[in-house]
């Protein structure tokens, strides 16, 4: 594979000049791409390859959410890897995101590291701040790559942990003094924009990716003035009502539309 590097500032620039925060998220179901394209040798791939190269010119981010692939064995894992690395070399333009929430201790994270960051050459992996600095320090080593820590998550489990008693500060504050944490990126659900200005005291020149527009509900203009304060560094996924927002052979024109009223309506 081809080696591409992408940097934040690269990535802030795509943002300004295509006018777009849009992550396109790749968390492809088999069970829901349009039928017509089942009888392909690699259905996903397919999907994936079709979407990224009509919707290239108007997001400026990928995100594989590895579990909808892991789940579908050595075929899943093979779809994966030619879904990134058709990405890479077709269109390097777009910062990529492996959706793994990984993260464990030292030497197995620099596993991890080597799979993610190495093999398959994403830009960026999302990661489990549970246990610690020396669980993230591994990802952190590589030049122009990023680890994005789960902060205050889009889902109705955040109440569990994340909110009470601001835990959710404690992670972006002691993250925030590891050495290179202007590698980091951190993921606030758009479901709780209210605290996205207090996030982004703390966080002025770390990048935010922002799920929960959509599908799950969050405001998108309040998002928005939340966030960009202080610089245009977000992306903001969005996956279901993009891939599936028809199952018919005119699939793309019907995503295509849904990305181009999220930008009119964003930027």
């Amino acid at each position: 594979m081809k080696k591409y590097k992408m940097n934040f500032i690269q990535l802030e620039q795509n943002i300004i000049s295509k006018k777009t925060f849009l992550c396109l998220g790749l968390d492809t179901d088999i069970d829901k791409i349009p039928k017509h394209l089942l009888n392909s040798q690699d259905p996903v791939f397919d999907f994936n390859k079709s979407l990224v190269d009509r919707l290239s010119s108007k997001i400026v981010a990928v995100k594989i959410n590895t579990a909808f692939y892991e789940s579908r064995g050595k075929y899943g894992w093979s779809s994966l890897e030619k879904s990134i690395d058709y990405i890479k070399s077709n269109h390097p333009d777009l910062f990529t995101i492996a959706d793994a929430k990984r993260a464990d201790i030292g030497n197995t994270s620099e596993m991890y590291a080597k799979a993610f960051f190495e093999n398959m050459n994403f830009d960026s992996i999302t990661l489990s701040p549970y246990m610690g600095e020396d669980s993230v320090t591994e990802f952190l080593k590589y030049d122009d790559k990023y680890a994005i820590l789960l902060a205050l998550t889009s889902n109705h489990g955040a109440n569990d942990f994340q909110l009470p008693n601001d835990l959710f500060l404690d992670v972006i504050s002691k993250s925030q003094k590891w050495n290179n944490s202007q590698k980091l990126m951190y993921v606030v659900g758009a479901t709780k924009s209210d605290y996205l200005e207090k996030i982004r005291d703390i966080t002025k020149d770390n990048f935010l990716l922002i799920p929960g527009i959509g599908t799950q509900g969050g405001n998108l203009q309040q998002t928005i003035a939340n966030s960009t304060k202080h610089n245009k560094r977000i992306l903001i996924n969005i996956s279901r009502s993009i891939i599936y927002a028809s199952n018919d052979v005119n699939y793309l024109d019907s995503s295509e539309k849904v990305v181009d009223d999220f930008n009119l309506k964003s930027f």
